[in-house]
């Protein structure tokens, strides 16, 4: 059993020292990919374009919210003279225009992130291979994304955010 105990210490020993001699004959870089996103031109165009439909999308629900609205507000001073079939009538159309306002709210909700995939993947795609061509250019085997939150916990090395930009033009 001590054999075993000693046997296994040694190989975690070796496969950790092993790993460690691999890390160290790597280079790594990092970089902020959210830092670069946000100041592509491409990028700002893309968000500028996102929000005009979106504002669009607001103005048509803010018009189906105030004829809802209004609907509601008729219906309930008139319920007490209108009659029982009247009041039903008025409940379901209460009830489809309801329904109307959450369908419109997921489709526009589907449409604007359908719309952002197909803004940002052209945008990213290109980020990307220019992170590819610089570390290439200088030499590093991985680039680890420094976006906060992103998962990197020390960024003391080499950042590629400065020589990215440029490649992809960007002052």
């Amino acid at each position: 059993m001590r054999k075993m105990k000693s046997l296994l210490i040694a190989a975690a020993m070796f496969f950790g020292v092993s790993s460690t001699a691999v890390m160290a004959q790597s280079k790594v870089a990092h970089i902020d990919v959210q830092a670069l996103m946000s100041e592509l031109p491409a990028m700002k165009s893309a968000d500028a374009e996102l929000k005009k439909m979106g504002e669009g999308f607001e103005a048509n629900f803010k018009s189906l919210i105030t004829e809802y609205q209004t609907k509601v507000q008729k219906y309930q001073a008139e319920a007490a003279t209108a009659g029982e079939i009247e009041n039903e009538k008025r409940a379901k159309e209460v009830g489809e225009m309801e329904q109307k306002i959450q369908e419109f709210q997921n489709s526009a909700s589907q449409q604007l992130e359908q719309k952002r995939m197909q803004l940002l993947q052209p945008i990213m795609e290109k980020a990307q291979a220019a992170i590819k061509k610089v570390a290439k250019a200088k030499g590093f085997d991985y680039v680890m994304d420094a976006t906060v939150g992103g998962g990197l916990l020390v960024a003391d090395g080499p950042s590629l955010l400065d020589d990215v930009k440029k490649e992809l033009g960007v002052k």
